[in-house]
């Protein structure tokens, strides 16, 4: 590759540098050490230093020098990997450049003209990959490096590259570290010790940051059991981040693509960037912590102060600009915090250059200012820009007539509140939807009722309304610790859907989607699907005590919300649990925004939890555990087997506590969950088992165990609910409350936040990183066993021998999805379905994986025979085959007798392997894993499988002539390359001869008129099975048996195999392995064992190597 022209001093590299090629102006050299001879123990010290230095110098092999003979002075202008690619850039020079030299008079000239041909080369390259790099001449260098070293597929996107230690065993290895899209790479070469590691991220169970006495600090990675450190970082965390981020992304990619194709920033594998990444990551923080759609991307930052009127001070924090909002948080991101959407601003004052400040005004006569911004006109336009407003001169000429203008479209917003509306964007609601929350319906508040509860509760809403009044209320709230202390004592019944609405971002959601959730009913109403079944059985299932569920109005709610999500989201589509929680929020919330709750908590709050394999409940139960062990060393202490307290707190997690504590205390924590997320179930949790620490400690068993936390969830109360006792749900063990003190939900969430309130969200957020791919690595880990347990049972190779064929499919199947998102792998991989169904090959990856382990080695047609083989074992005939019967063909092949070996090349030859469309393409490949599964389609399969009888050699039917000389055929290539080769050749042909001359004589005997012209069409036959295999072998290897010397002479006339086509023969299974037993060379050819463990090894180093050469050769 062409470089950037560097001065190189030539007398200090003569050791190093051998002269190839020279001219006038140019020189050719080669690194002493590589190619011819290797450079004794000069080429190990210069390998060395090429791998622990970092030059262009030692990276290339070859390099191309640049100058003047009066010159001392030499440029590097070009480097390559290989002889052939430093060539290619020397004839370059040559044609292009040497004639132009010859116009100018002095060197300095020369020299000029050069640099500046190099110069415009190297940017004309780096248009396309290299303009998102921070340095592109030093990632031109790594890149080089990398593809050198590595010999990955030339799709593979570097993304950075660090230089670190590596640990192999208790020796450091110097070298460097390449992070690609695909792989985590490290190189060292010290004094001719070569280490080289590839680790494909799909592998990673664990990433983490580790340290101890002999590694202060370093990055530790788990791959198939085995610990990899690396050290020596001189910026571990970015590297440790990058690494993370780039594991999550292939978990998603492979593994979680329901999250993945929602993120459309990381849609491009050979577009992803260390810049990119860190911009999504950014994004990610900023909407998690701002609870933001997922289309919203930061954008800007910008460090101020903002006037918060309620404290009378300035504060210093930052605005995040993204699409569609303005945010700002204060420093600690605890004092305060607001989120104002676009839509509510009305207009920026024009800013005010003395102290680099600028006011935005918001619906509701509020108005927010910002000072000390450095760059203020720029963000003051960009607000404008994104709002709509002008900034003409005349509209920016009186403070005066701004303010007036603000101040009457806001009299006429609170003289019209229906414009407001309008102006949002609201449509008139669905008459078939419901308007009011559940609650109000059932439950109406008596006004008149003045019982301590009813005065305590009518004390909170006044509670709230002075927050409201100092703080603000609707989008543009302030969020302040007040906020959180409020929560915490408990949010009125009349306030709460509406507090639930701002805390979770789903008053954003649907006021930018005006309408949807109307249209969504409307398409989903009749529908019948898997969900909708689900739904239907799961209805008065959802709090049946209360009365709201115990009427048609409740149901029908309730059905519309979770119908409509299922259309929204056929991804997910229903699962257990959604009905509880959706139940719940159509209690205090109206129809639509109930629909709008569940979507946040679904897709934002929870992500990952209702689906089929609740992977994120299971992430956030491993970070439970992980607090379990920080918080609560005793209990630990006690039951190191933590596994316990995950099968409990699932329903916890997945409800929120809703199926565990009374209605009227599960509210409460719902509350905490809304406005600080899964940290307050966590919180919750702890407490909880911090409560009963000492009644836990003495327990003997798991069962125990869960009759105290049952005990404790029913003994909890909620003292200041105003909600009747026709609403409250009994409690369980309503017997047993007297052996059990009572506890006030109040008082539990408020000990929470005192004894756990320390634990940031951010912790939380990077413990969920870590523990997800465990997790799901952890469920790969189960299909794999389970798998494996099932194809065992039918084959005879060994556990081990399978878990490497396992893996080897596997990566057959992540190997065609790397380099590209269309890969027709991806769309085939479904979790969802069955264990043996989850990870099938199509066509193309099969003949790529069975050409490595393929017991014999096939001479010609290897993709014709490749084909014959999976169109054999492809049972269903869908154009995927799945491990079970990848296994149980190897099996054959590897294990079986020589009878069963036989059968399965008979078989190779017969419809539907033998029989394939003109273009031999596979058309039938059903769409997998969509619509409503044919439960009944599943159990006729299953029965069909369990009735089907061995099939027996008499069932096989007869093999036609053009049939049978293919196989012949094939026999030949098998033998092809033998030591025994020409004996085996000879007995084909032997078999051949001796088939045919059977078949004449049974002619004879049926037709006695015509023997002649069936003895021509067998002779006739005879040659073409032969001629196939002959006329690609050389005289030398031509059998010379009496009977393949007779048929060989035939002449093949057209006249002649027309007649033999005239002539209908054929021989039966029988036939053939009778023939063939009497040939010992056949028959302890096929009886040989065949190493099964090396190929395996073999393919495991060669598999990926395979791959980079099929895609250098397309």
């Amino acid at each position: 590759m062409w470089l950037k022209p560097e001065e190189i001093l030539l007398k200090n590299a003569f050791k190093l540098w051998v002269t190839e090629k020279d001219n006038e102006y140019f020189v050719l050299q080669r690194r002493r050490g590589y190619g011819e001879g290797g450079g004794g123990l000069t080429g190990l010290l210069v390998g060395t230093l090429d791998t622990v230095l970092d030059s262009t110098s030692k990276v290339a092999p070859y390099r191309i020098l640049h100058h003047t003979p009066d010159s001392q002075i030499y440029w590097s202008i070009a480097c390559g990997v290989t002889q052939e690619e430093i060539v290619q850039h020397w004839d370059w020079l040559q044609q292009n450049i040497m004639r132009t030299l010859s116009v100018f008079d002095s060197s300095e000239d020369i020299t000029s003209f050069v640099q500046g041909k190099i110069r415009g080369l190297i940017a004309e390259e780096g248009k396309t990959s290299l303009v998102l790099e921070d340095d592109p001449e030093k990632f031109r260098e790594a890149l080089l490096r990398f593809e050198k070293w590595f010999e990955l597929p030339p799709e593979e996107k570097l993304v950075t590259y660090y230089s670190c230690s590596y640990w192999k065993g208790k020796v450091p290895c110097q070298g460097w570290l390449y992070l690609s899209t695909n792989f985590l790479c490290f190189y060292s070469y010290l004094l001719g010790a070569e280490v080289k590691l590839i680790i494909s991220w799909d592998e990673i169970w664990k990433l983490e940051k580790t340290s101890n006495v002999l590694l202060t600090e370093s990055i530790r990675v788990l791959s198939h059991g085995e610990d990899h450190y690396f050290s020596m970082l001189l910026h571990l965390t970015e590297t440790f981040v990058i690494m993370e981020q780039l594991a999550a992304y292939s978990i998603k990619r492979f593994f979680d693509k329901e999250s993945f194709q929602r993120e459309p920033a990381l849609a491009d594998p050979l577009q992803i960037t260390k810049r990119g990444l860190e911009a999504h990551a950014k994004s990610e923080q900023f909407r998690a912590f701002f609870r933001l759609p997922k289309e919203e991307n930061l954008l800007e930052v910008h460090e101020s102060f903002l006037w918060v009127p309620f404290s009378h001070f300035n504060t210093l924090g930052k605005i995040c600009l993204s699409e569609n909002y303005l945010c700002f948080a204060s420093q600690d991101g605890s004092h305060c915090h607001i989120i104002i959407p676009m839509r509510e601003v009305v207009n920026v004052e024009k800013p005010d250059s003395s102290s680099r400040a600028l006011t935005v005004c918001v619906r509701g006569k509020r108005a927010l200012r910002f000072s000390e911004v450095r760059d203020y006109q720029r963000l003051a336009n960009t607000i404008r820009s994104r709002c709509g407003i002008s900034a003409s001169p005349q509209h920016s000429a009186s403070s005066e007539a701004i303010r007036g203008e603000c101040q009457s479209l806001i009299n006429h917003f609170e003289d019209n509140p229906e414009d407001v509306t309008l102006m949002v964007g609201q449509k008139d609601s669905s008459k078939a939807v419901s308007t009011e929350a559940l609650m109000t319906v059932f439950h109406p508040q008596d006004v008149e009722n003045l019982d301590p509860k009813m005065l305590k509760e009518k004390m909170k809403e006044q509670s709230w309304n002075i927050h409201f009044s100092e703080y603000g209320r609707g989008t543009s709230m302030f969020f302040t610790r007040k906020t959180r202390d409020l929560i915490v004592r408990g949010v009125p019944e009349a306030l709460r859907g509406e507090l639930w609405m701002q805390f979770s971002g789903a008053v954003n959601d649907m006021a930018t989607h005006p309408g949807y959730y109307t249209e969504l009913v409307e398409q989903s109403l009749g529908t019948s699907t898997l969900a909708t079944d689900e739904i239907e059985r799961d209805l008065h299932r959802s709090l049946p005590e209360h009365p709201a569920f115990q009427s048609d109005t409740g149901i029908s709610a309730l059905r519309r919300v979770l119908t409509a999500y299922a259309s929204r989201n056929p991804k997910i589509g229903y699962c257990q649990a959604m009905n509880i929680l959706t139940s719940v929020l159509l209690l205090y919330a109206k129809e639509e925004e109930a629909f709008w709750l569940l979507v946040a908590v679904c897709e934002r709050m929870l992500p990952d939890y209702f689906n089929r394999r609740i992977i994120g409940a299971l992430v956030d139960q491993a970070v439970f555990e992980d607090l379990i062990r920080e918080h609560l060393p005793l209990l630990v202490g006690h039951m190191s087997d933590l596994s316990f307290f995950s099968s409990v707190s699932l329903s916890w997690f997945l409800t929120l506590f809703i199926s565990v504590l009374p209605i009227e205390s599960a509210v409460n924590v719902v509350d905490c969950f809304f406005y600080d997320g899964i940290k307050a179930i966590l919180q919750l949790g702890l407490t909880v088992l911090d409560y009963n620490m000492e009644a836990l400690i003495r327990c003997h068993d798991d069962a125990e165990a869960v009759t105290i936390l049952n005990k404790f969830f029913d003994s909890v109360t909620n003292k200041d609910s105003p909600l009747p006792p026709t609403v409250q749900q009994a409690s369980v063990g309503n017997n047993d409350k007297a052996t059990h003190l009572s506890v006030d939900i109040s008082e539990l969430i408020r000990e929470a936040y005192e004894k756990y309130g320390n634990i940031r969200s951010e912790e939380v957020q990077s413990s969920r990183k870590k523990n997800k791919l465990h997790v799901i690595q952890t469920l790969e880990d189960t299909t794999k066993q389970n798998v494996i347990r099932v194809v065992s049972q039918e084959v005879r190779l060994s556990a081990s021998q399978l878990d490497e064929l396992y893996n080897l499919f596997k990566r057959q199947h992540f190997l065609s999805c790397y380099w590209t998102m269309d890969s027709p792998a991806l769309h085939h991989h479904d979790p969802s379905l069955a264990y043996l169904e989850q990870y099938q090959l199509g066509f193309q990856q099969f003949s790529v994986l069975f050409s490595l382990l393929e017991p014999w080695a096939f001479c010609s047609n290897k993709s014709t025979l490749s084909l014959w083989f999976f169109r054999l074992i492809d049972e269903n005939q869908d154009g995927l085959v799945n491990f079970k019967e990848f296994c149980c063909a190897l099996d054959t092949l590897y294990c079986g007798s020589f009878t069963n070996k036989l059968k399965f090349l008979f078989k190779l030859h017969l419809p539907p392997a033998f029989d394939l469309p003109e273009d031999g393409v596979i058309r039938k490949s059903p769409e997998r894993g969509r619509g409503k599964v044919d439960l009944q389609a599943y159990l006729k399969q299953w029965q069909s499988e369990i009735l089907k009888k061995e099939e027996t050699i008499k069932d096989l039917p007869r093999i036609n002539q053009s049939q049978f000389i293919q196989f012949s055929k094939t026999l030949y290539n098998i033998f092809h390359g033998d030591p025994e080769e020409e004996s085996l050749y000879r007995a084909v042909a032997h078999v051949t001869s001796l088939l045919l001359k059977m078949e004449e004589v049974g002619r004879r005997l049926q037709e006695p008129s015509s023997p002649s012209k069936t003895a021509a069409a067998a002779k006739a036959a005879a040659a073409a099975a032969a001629s196939g295999e002959e006329e690609e072998l050389s005289p030398k290897e031509t059998p010379s048996t009496p009977e393949s010397s007779d048929t060989s002479s035939c002449d093949h006339s057209p006249d002649t195999l027309s007649e033999v086509s005239e002539v209908d023969w054929s021989f039966s299974f029988e036939q053939v392995l009778a023939s063939l037993l009497n040939e010992p060379a056949i028959v302890s050819f096929f009886e040989r064992p065949v190493n099964l463990q090396a190929k395996l090894a073999h393919a495991k180093v060669a598999q990926l190597k395979l791959k980079a050469n099929k895609r250098r050769d397309t």
